[in-house]
Parts: C-alpha cells; sequence; structure tokens
C-alpha cells in the first residue's frame, strides 16, 4: 500500500503517500477557517504576509534561500481554509522543512503597511477586467451578509479598517484554533516523513478534531444587478443559483450536470446552442464552485452589448429543457468519462494530489474522498440529473451583468 495516514503527537492528521521514481515531493498544510472574519481583508493580508520576512530570515533572504534550492512555496486563502504548500526535490526535504518551519512559527508581519499598498494596487488592475468585475459582483451579492461574499470590492472598501493587529489576531486563530490536515506526496521513506514532520510541527497547538458549525449563506430572492462601464465593448452576464455541496446526496448529479450544460468544451449544451447555433457567444460556460457550508452554479456568457436579453432567454431554455427532459444515457456516459477523466488528468503529479488530498480532509470530507466520488459519479441516473434541476434552477437566483 503506498498511502498511509497517521496523526502527529498533536493530533494534526497526515497522509503520506509514496510515488516511486518521483524526483519532487509536495507538502500541502491546511489550516481550518473557524472565525467567520470580522474583518475582510484581515486574512487576505495575512495569507500574503507570510512570504516577507521571518524572526530569523528577511524578505529577501527567504526569496534567494527558495530560489537557491529551487523550493516552491506558496500560501493561499481558500472559503473555508489556509493553505500553506512547498514542492521541493526530494533531496531538499530537509532544508524545505526547515524554511517551512520558520515561515509558520516565526512569519513578523512587518512588512504590513507596504504589503497593503500593493494589495490595493493588484485588486484595482484585476477589477479593471470586465470578467473579474462581474463575477466579483456575482459573488458578492449570491453571498451577501457571509464571509464567502468577502469579494475583492468588499476587501477594498474595508482595507482601511484592517491594521496589523487585525493580522496579528487572525494568525494566532488559525494556529491555535484550527483543524490541520497536512498531505505528504513523493519518493519518501515513510517513517522519515513522520519522524521529521513530528519533529517540525509537533509542538504546535493541537488539531481540533471537528469542524464548527457556521451558518451557511441564505438567499431569499432573485437579484438581478447591472454595471455599466464605459470602456468595456461586449456584455459580460453571470446567472447562478446556491446548489448542494460535496457531502450532500445532490453533489455527484450536480457535477455530471454541470458537465452535461457548460463545462465539456466544444461538447457542452451552452457552447452548442449559444455559440454555435446562435452566434450570441465569444465566451460560454457553468461552473459548479464547490465549498464546504454552501456551493453555487452558475452559467456566464460574454456576448455583444445588445444580445443580453437574447442570451438569458437563451439560459432559460436549456434550463427548461433539462429539467423536462430526460438526457440520453449516450450523453450521460459521455459526461461521467469526461468527468473521470479531468480528475485523473488534474492528479498528475505530487503537487496536484497533496493539494486535492489536503483539501478534501480539510473540509470534513476524509483524504479518500475523490475515489469515492468517483463511484458516486458512475452510478448517477438520467431521472437524477432531471431532478436535480428541477430542485435548484429555482425563482431564486443572482444576475450579475456588466455592460457599456
Amino acid at each position: 500500500m503506498n498511502k498511509k495516514v497517521f496523526k502527529l503527537k498533536n493530533d494534526i492528521e497526515v497522509l503520506y503517500k509514496c510515488n516511486k521514481n518521483t524526483p519532487r515531493v509536495a507538502l500541502c498544510f491546511n489550516l481550518s477557517l473557524n472565525d467567520p472574519i470580522p474583518n475582510p481583508g484581515d486574512y487576505t493580508l495575512m495569507t500574503r504576509l507570510f512570504m516577507q520576512g521571518t524572526k530569523n530570515r528577511t524578505a529577501q533572504q527567504l526569496a534567494e534561500e527558495l530560489d537557491f534550492y529551487a523550493i516552491e512555496f506558496s500560501s493561499e486563502l481558500k472559503l473555508d481554509y489556509l493553505k500553506l504548500k512547498f514542492v521541493c526535490l526530494n533531496e531538499d526535504f530537509d532544508k524545505a522543512l526547515e524554511i517551512f518551519e520558520d515561515i509558520i512559527k516565526n512569519s513578523t508581519f512587518e512588512d504590513f503597511d507596504k504589503e497593503k499598498i500593493k494589495l490595493i494596487g493588484e485588486i484595482q488592475a484585476q477589477l479593471d477586467s470586465p470578467k473579474a468585475k462581474v463575477i466579483d459582483n456575482f459573488y458578492k451579492n449570491l453571498y451577501a451578509d457571509h464571509h464567502y461574499g468577502y469579494t475583492n470590492t468588499v476587501i477594498l472598501d474595508n482595507l482601511s479598517n484592517v491594521n496589523r493587529e487585525c493580522v496579528l489576531r487572525g494568525y494566532k486563530t488559525f494556529m491555535e484554533d484550527s483543524k490541520k490536515v497536512i498531505a505528504v506526496v513523493g519518493d519518501l521513506d515513510y517513517e522519515y516523513v513522520r519522524e521529521k514532520l513530528n519533529e517540525k510541527f509537533g509542538d504546535l497547538s493541537p488539531s481540533i478534531s471537528n469542524l464548527p458549525f457556521i451558518k451557511p449563506p441564505i438567499l431569499s430572492k432573485s437579484k438581478v444587478l447591472e454595471i455599466t462601464k464605459p470602456d468595456v465593448n461586449q456584455a459580460h452576464i453571470v446567472q447562478g443559483w446556491l446548489a448542494d455541496t460535496a457531502d450532500g446526496e445532490d453533489y455527484p448529479v450536480l457535477a455530471l450536470m454541470n458537465i452535461i450544460l457548460g463545462a465539456s468544451g466544444l461538447s457542452s449544451r451552452l457552447f452548442l446552442e449559444l455559440r454555435d447555433k446562435k452566434g450570441l457567444a465569444y465566451v460560454v460556460r457553468s461552473s459548479y464552485d464547490v465549498a464546504r457550508l454552501c456551493s453555487n452554479f452558475s452559467i456566464y456568457i460574454a456576448t455583444e452589448p445588445n444580445n443580453i436579453d437574447i442570451s438569458l432567454k437563451g439560459f432559460e431554455l436549456e434550463i427548461e429543457k433539462i429539467k423536462n427532459e430526460l438526457v440520453s444515457q449516450e450523453e450521460l456516459d459521455n459526461a461521467k468519462n469526461n468527468i473521470i477523466g479531468k480528475w485523473a488528468f488534474s492528479q498528475e503529479d505530487n503537487n496536484q494530489q497533496a493539494a486535492t488530498y489536503a483539501h478534501y480532509a480539510i473540509t470534513g470530507l476524509g483524504f479518500d474522498f475523490n475515489e469515492k466520488a468517483k463511484e458516486l459519479i458512475k452510478a448517477v441516473t438520467p431521472q437524477q440529473i432531471k431532478d436535480c434541476a428541477n430542485k435548484y434552477f429555482n425563482d431564486k437566483y443572482v444576475i450579475s451583468i456588466i455592460k457599456p
């Protein structure tokens, strides 16, 4: 068996997978978000500051050392957790762990003001993109009054309220009151990995055993929101609904419905109908965006400004079709093969595998969820697709539009 799960002495759960004859090892360390984030931007700035110096290394020394050993380090804030990761050559695992430990335990967060200015500039640059702006507006309103809705515009509006003390408080919350999981994938000795992880991280505050209850987002009524931007030459539209999460019975059905409607590229229904047959779209796709507390199913199109109404009508027609007509077994089988193939492709290297294992573990689904999900996907029927479409494509949705 090339996979082993064990616990460090502080109850941090670890998966180690040995992939023989692979030159690089990946480690992903996830810490659950248990605080509903009182200040939009607190955790965003904290996440960026992990690379800006420790008690033992300046930001420049960190960058030079990581570059010298070809170690890839990243810190990323997800909706439900903080993700810290590195990838290095097998022979440099000790050095990578030493630097990783220093970053996690000794970050000073001292370059706060400089990083805050950089963040403001980056957000403003991102929001100059019409697509980014319309998606930001969609999520902000779909998840209104919830930390899932802390989009770039919300963070930008609130950054004046964020100070270094907020960042330090956020760091303390993650370190002291979180579920913690680690996934390691590479060609290393199992006992060596277990010993080194206990040595470096066994003294962290214990991992909590259960994820806390956090109230999920609620959408009580439909919202249609328009933004005008003088310098855009096309319209961007997103329409979306709240949907079941990965631990719900509808997860595999929604995942397949996404493939059928708009996530399988040239063969998807939305692409064939709205782009190929009607010539409405530059880009059209659907997305099933899954998080621990709540998920959403959305449709996006980029089109000529005078095609907004007809595009929304096109969405409606495709939704009514999947609500009222059973998909063929052939179309469903093709969707199953597509999604299972995509999952396999997305986990080809050690880096991707470590991230996937740690993601499912930190959201409470278990390290082996991906394997279970494949079996659930294979069992979905055409009737389930129809029932699911009728359940989620309801009259509570958000439409976000940006136009000239």
